[in-house]
């Protein structure tokens, strides 16, 4: 089967039967058919779900290690990688090293389509090879028909390096599953607009990349219950939010919270271990970096609450 013949059978680029008559509705007849179809979105994310556990497990394990998360794509499947990586420093307050979005044509490519570079399977490569991939990291080729060349060629780099290499599309079968360790496949079916899979497929990717950076940053110790305990606190409502957290979870009116806060220097998480322990900040401190910046461990080893 050559490439078009290949193309041409993809589920993602088949005719939706369901809304052949798309022209013919009125607006909202055209926004409960979208949403009506976008069930078929979380029915393939969930069967997805063993494999993108398996996927969360292997990177935390090479992050452990030193390793970096890299998202490559072309698209919309390359625009939301970015989106992704760029949520994660504000959010966990990791490094923009940490974890890394890749758009096939350059950054240019966000706000304009740039024509073939989906296609170059050097690119994917070359791309790689400027940010030094090696064997503790992670390179998910991100296409939602799981064809693109731009990532077979990069997944099949970062194969040669020893990387851990994930593939997520929503198609079966896809040719990018065939060149990773872990293959994700979500299969959307059909799109409410013939091939538009910046719809259904643009909606699953969304879901899954949600999982993995944040299961991944979970079980990297950045989350306390469910706070985000490593927020930077980089604008008003971020240092308002840091405060609230904090409220959450000591339990404190918001003046004593903030006063904690302040006292444990803009941290969070040594917030809570002083709280929760009764330590100054230095050994506040010093026990999270003993326990690897996990909070509940940290409380733990200083004989506090065990929850």
């Amino acid at each position: 089967m050559d490439n078009k013949q290949m193309l041409a059978s993809l589920a993602t680029e088949q005719v939706n039967a369901q809304s052949a008559r798309l022209d013919e509705l009125s607006a909202l007849e055209i926004v409960t058919l979208m949403n009506t179809l976008d069930a078929d979105v979380l029915k393939a994310v969930n069967a997805a779900l063993p494999k993108i556990a398996e996927a969360i497990d292997g990177i935390v394990e090479r992050m452990k290690r030193g390793g970096r998360l890299i998202y490559m794509g072309a698209g919309t499947s390359g625009r939301l990688g970015v989106l992704d990586a760029s949520e994660c420093p504000p959010t966990f307050g990791v490094s923009s090293e940490l974890v890394q979005g890749i758009i096939a044509g350059g950054d240019g490519a966000l706000r304009h389509a740039v024509e073939g570079a989906e296609d170059d399977k050097e690119l994917g490569k070359n791309d790689l090879i400027a940010r030094n991939v090696g064997e503790k990291d992670i390179v998910v080729g991100i296409s939602a028909s799981g064809y693109a060349p731009y990532c077979v060629g990069a997944l099949e780099y970062a194969n040669s390096v020893g990387a851990l290499t994930v593939a997520m599309s929503c198609n079966c079968g896809a040719n990018t599953s065939k060149v990773a360790n872990i293959a994700i496949e979500a299969p959307t079916g059909p799109e409410t607009l013939s091939g538009s899979t910046r719809l259904k497929a643009g909606t699953a990717t969304k879901l899954m990349l949600n999982m993995l950076s944040t299961a991944t940053m979970v079980k990297m110790g950045k989350v306390y219950r469910n706070l985000m305990v490593d927020v930077r606190a980089t604008n008003v409502k971020l240092k308002d939010r840091s405060i609230r957290i904090t409220m959450n979870a000591t339990g404190l009116e918001r003046s004593a919270a903030e006063e904690l806060y302040q006292a444990a220097g803009g941290s969070i998480k040594a917030a809570i271990v002083m709280h929760e322990t009764g330590v100054d900040c230095e050994t506040a401190e010093k026990l999270l970096t003993e326990q690897d910046g996990y909070v509940r461990k940290a409380i733990k080893a200083a004989g506090g609450k065990n929850e």
